[in-house]
């Protein structure tokens, strides 16, 4: 269990939003996760942190490949559903996932863009098993969506106005300030 204190500045993180989804044996699955990120500079390499506990685990294990559906503001009502294991809700929302077509994985509909992930290593962890993956295609959708947002302290949100003004350039006024120093 983690510390109170510890769980509250940890909760103050906010993170993008996106369904994870695999497909194997005839069984397609997929979970909401806040723990997806990009994780390399030099080549597409993402992580995903998933519950073994979660039936959709074993078809990405299976499977050596998932999708991510990066969800846009306005799919709250899709990242809620899929942040319950399906078998809570019976697997009843068939219309929240498609397939993508040359892969056949699941994907959200109307989402800001779906990655194609090929896992390479997999990682335990105490509660949850890191699967990090190459991104091996993408299809942009509504790429000018804001995305949506989470913070287990916070709740859903949405992203918001920009932190600086336009025009205004924090790294020019550093290059600056190291010209100036000289």
């Amino acid at each position: 269990m983690i510390d109170r204190d510890i769980k509250q500045c940890l909760g103050q993180m906010i993170k993008g939003v996106q369904v994870i989804g695999a497909t194997h044996g005839g069984a397609r699955r997929a979970y909401t996760s806040h723990w997806f990120e990009q994780v390399s500079f030099e080549e597409p390499i993402v992580m995903a942190s998933v519950s073994p506990k979660h039936d959709t685990h074993p078809l990405m294990v299976e499977a050596g490949e998932f999708a991510v559906s990066i969800l846009a503001a306005d799919q709250i009502v899709e990242g809620q559903y899929f942040s319950y294991p399906g078998r809570k809700f019976e697997y009843v929302a068939e219309e929240y996932l498609i397939d993508w077509p040359a892969a056949g994985l699941p994907v959200v509909p109307n989402a800001i863009a779906w990655l194609r992930c090929a896992t390479f290593q997999r990682m335990e962890m105490a509660d949850h098993e890191l699967f990090f993956a190459r991104v091996v295609e993408v299809a942009p959708g509504r790429l000018k969506e804001p995305p949506l947002l989470y913070s287990s302290r916070l709740g859903w949100r949405a992203t918001g106005d920009k932190a600086r003004e336009p025009g205004m350039s924090i790294r020019d006024q550093l290059l600056d300030r190291v010209a100036n120093s000289r």
